[in-house]
C-alpha cells in the first residue's frame, strides 16, 4: 500500500489523526525519533520531518522509535528486529555474532538472517558494515587520521577499508579527506512507471537521475555526463543506501508516495545551481513558467538562461524542473520526452486535489 499524499500526512499528523496509524511513518530529524501520526509529542516543524511507509525502512535510514507514541507497539516481530538494530549501531566496533543477535531477538539464527534482510533489506553483517562506514565517513569528516578513522570504526585493519569492496565508500579514504579527487560514481537501473531508469551518486549524494529505453544508452549518458570518473555498477547487497534511495524514488513515480528528500550532489555553474536549488522550493502540484523562474531569482532578463539550466538538469525529477512550464501554459522542453513531463505533472495534480 502506498503512503498518502504528502499534504494530507502533514493535515494527518497536525490533527493526531489515529486514522492513520501505520499507513505512514513520519521521522524528525533534530530528535532523531519517528513517530506513528497520532504521537502527541510536541509538533515538530515542518521542515524537520521526514515521511517513511514502513518502520524498517524508518530505522534503516537511522531514526529510532518514539518513547512516547510507542511506535512499534503492536508489532512485536518488528520491536525484536528494530532492537537488533539499535545493538548493532551501539556495538558496531565490537564483533557481533550471529547467534548473539539471535539470541536479544529470541530467534534462530537462520531466522534471524532471513526476516531482518526481508525486513531492511541487507543482512545483519551488511547493516553492521553500512554503520560503521558511516562512522568512518564522519571521523574522515571530523579531521580523524585515515588509520584513527579506520580502527575507531571498528575495521580492524587498514585492508578491510581499502581492499573489500562490499566496504568501498567510492574513492579511497585519502581522496575523500582530499575532496573526492578520482571518484567512483555507482550506479543501478531500474523499471519504474516513466520507464527504465537509472540512478547514480557519489559519497555527497544523488548526482545523476534520468529515464532512457534501455540501460546502454543510459550507461553512455552518465559516462558522457562524468567523463572522468570511475563508474561502478553496485548490487542492492554491496550498495543499501543507493538500493533504498532508488526504491524510494520508484515509490514516488510508481505508487505516489511523496518525492524523497534525498543528499543531492549537484554540479553547474553558479547560475545553474541558483536555478536547480530554486527549483527544489516549488511545491508539488505548482507550476511557474521560464519567466517566472527567472524573476524569483532576480535575474528576470536570463529566461533563456533558465530554460538552458532547466534542459541541462541531470537528476531529473527530485530537482523537479518538469515544474517549468512556457509562460503560454505550454509544456515546453523535457530532456527526457514531453510524455513523462506531462504524466508526472497530472500525477502531481491528482495528489494535490486529493
Amino acid at each position: 500500500m502506498s503512503m498518502p499524499s504528502e499534504q494530507l500526512m502533514r493535515v494527518a499528523i497536525q490533527a493526531r489523526d489515529k486514522s492513520f496509524d501505520g499507513q505512514f511513518f513520519y521521522g524528525v530529524i533534530t530528535t532523531g525519533v519517528f513517530c506513528q501520526p497520532s504521537c502527541s509529542a510536541r509538533p515538530a516543524k515542518p521542515e524537520n520531518l521526514r515521511f517513511f511507509p514502513t518502520i524498517a525502512s524508518a530505522v534503516l535510514a537511522g531514526f529510532r522509535p518514539c518513547k512516547r507514541c510507542q511506535a512499534t507497539e503492536g508489532t512485536p516481530r518488528v520491536a525484536r528486529l528494530v532492537e537488533v538494530a539499535r545493538h548493532i549501531e551501539e556495538y558496531a566496533d565490537e564483533r557481533l555474532t550471529l547467534f548473539n543477535l539471535a539470541e536479544i531477538a529470541g530467534l534462530s539464527p537462520s531466522r534471524l538472517q532471513r526476516i531482518f534482510k526481508k525486513a531492511f533489506g541487507v543482512s545483519p553483517k551488511a547493516y553492521q558494515d553500512a554503520v560503521r562506514m558511516r562512522h568512518f565517513k564522519q571521523s574522515l569528516k571530523e579531521g580523524d587520521s585515515v588509520t584513527d578513522a579506520i580502527f575507531s570504526s571498528g575495521f580492524g585493519s587498514i585492508s578491510r577499508v581499502y581492499g573489500e569492496a562490499t566496504r568501498n565508500i567510492g574513492m579511497t579514504p585519502k581522496a575523500y579527506r582530499a575532496g573526492g579527487a578520482g571518484e567512483v560514481i555507482t550506479y543501478a537501473c531500474r523499471n519504474t512507471a516513466l520507464g527504465l531508469m537509472a540512478m547514480a551518486a557519489t559519497d555527497k549524494g544523488v548526482c545523476f537521475v534520468q529515464f532512457g529505453d534501455n540501460e546502454v544508452s543510459l550507461v553512455t549518458n552518465l559516462k558522457g555526463e562524468f567523463p572522468s570518473a570511475e563508474l561502478s555498477i553496485s548490487p542492492a547487497q554491496d550498495a543499501p543506501e543507493l538500493d533504498a534511495w532508488m526504491e524510494a524514488l520508484d515509490q514516488h513515480i510508481s505508487k505516489g508516495a511523496p518525492r524523497p528528500d534525498l543528499p543531492l550532489d549537484m554540479r553547474g555553474t553558479a547560475f545553474q545551481m541558483k536555478v536547480w536549488q530554486f527549483l527544489l522550493s516549488i511545491r508539488e502540484g505548482d507550476v511557474l513558467s521560464y519567466s517566472e523562474v527567472a524573476q524569483q531569482i532576480d535575474k528576470p532578463k536570463a529566461v533563456r538562461a533558465v530554460a538552458s539550466a532547466c534542459a541541462k538538469n541531470r537528476i531529473g525529477v527530485l530537482i523537479p524542473c518538469h515544474r517549468v512550464l512556457r509562460g503560454d501554459g505550454s509544456l515546453g522542453g523535457y530532456r527526457w520526452g514531453l510524455e513523462r513531463k506531462r504524466a508526472l505533472l497530472g500525477s502531481e495534480r491528482e495528489r494535490r486535489a486529493e
